[in-house]
């Protein structure tokens, strides 16, 4: 009964263990990535903030696209140059920018081996469409099979 024990709590330290995990590089890009799309949809929206970002290009980012590393730098570059002054000050704008810069630091500092890029679609980061490379058809239905 004594072993029964020890197992159980080897077991749900081991649970905890797994659950409290900080985040994977992985995991840490994904969310940024969700968090940049949902802010730039709620600038788009806002009174205050529509007209500042009209001069954004379309972004439907996805961290599989090689391209994506020359997308996050041109909107970064666009946002940091904005025309209307008063625009750069605005805290919404400041905190796309932060989360912009941070999600770029991370794919291209920290997890650059972690991730694979499943496409080089660049036009696919403004139109939402993408199409995947031969390679990556084939291996696809390799995996089906």
């Amino acid at each position: 009964s004594m072993k029964l024990l020890w197992g159980l709590v080897v077991i749900l330290t081991l649970f905890f263990v797994v659950n409290s995990a900080p985040p994977t590089c992985y995991s840490r890009v994904l969310h940024l990535n969700k968090e940049i799309m949902e802010s730039m949809e709620k600038l788009q929206k806002y009174q205050r903030t529509k007209h500042c970002v009209e001069v954004l290009p379309k972004m439907y980012l996805d961290i599989h696209n090689s391209c994506v590393m020359a997308k996050l730098r041109d909107v970064m570059y666009i946002l940091e140059n904005l025309p209307i002054p008063q625009c750069r000050e605005k805290p919404r704008i400041i905190g796309l920018k932060r989360k912009i810069r941070s999600l770029y630091t991370i794919i291209n500092k920290v997890c650059y081996r972690d991730l694979v890029f499943f496409t080089d679609d660049c036009d696919a980061l403004e139109t939402g469409e993408s199409t995947p490379r031969h390679g990556e058809e084939q291996l696809q239905l390799l995996i089906e099979r």
